[in-house]
């Protein structure tokens, strides 16, 4: 092979483009604009299918009665159905709650959970406090404590009147604490 021979061939190999690699070129271009259009739509589907489950419970105001049939200073039992949202759960739940309609016309309600261990108390006309019949825990008309192992009063619930009805945002606490934390 002569030396122009050798010449003639770099300047063929120099002119000359691998075959392919254009075409290489625009197919990893290709693909990654199809990775991210991907990842585009696949982050916002993804968080649609996941988030609910890291939502807390979601709770609504129930509609527990017209305000107007409580009697002044007489705790009443109020009975209602409530929907709780947990996450892609729905679920519709008998509740009770007490409320207590005062002389100014205010109403304060309360969990119907002892804050002792969770019974369910009652109100005892005769004595006029409510009583829990677990372990003897006993509270005044407005929910403080006035003997027993309860450690606090009792749990006050969201409350609001709209209307003449009375609103309830039923929640569940942790008995057994002496500060109220929600369930």
């Amino acid at each position: 092979m002569s030396h122009s021979d050798d010449t003639q061939g770099s300047e063929r190999a120099g002119l000359s483009t691998p075959v392919g690699s254009r075409r290489t070129f625009f197919h990893w271009v290709t693909v990654a604009a199809a990775a991210v259009v991907g990842a585009g739509l696949a982050v916002p589907l993804l968080g649609s299918l996941v988030s609910p489950a890291f939502m807390r419970r979601k709770r609504e105001w129930v509609d527990v009665g017209p305000v107007d049939t409580l009697p002044a200073g007489r705790p009443t039992q109020l009975d209602h159905v409530t929907t709780v949202r947990d996450g892609w759960l729905e679920a519709k739940s008998q509740k009770a709650v007490w409320a207590v309609k005062q002389a100014q016309g205010e109403v304060k309600v309360f969990s119907p959970i002892c804050t002792h261990l969770g019974c369910g108390y009652r109100w005892d006309d005769t004595e006029k406090k409510f009583l829990c019949p677990c372990h003897g825990s006993a509270y005044d008309i407005n929910g403080q404590v006035l003997g027993g192992p309860a450690p606090r009063p009792l749990d006050v619930l969201p409350s609001k009147v709209e209307g003449g009805r009375l609103l309830v945002m039923y929640q569940d606490f942790k008995s057994g604490l002496p500060q109220s934390v929600e369930l």
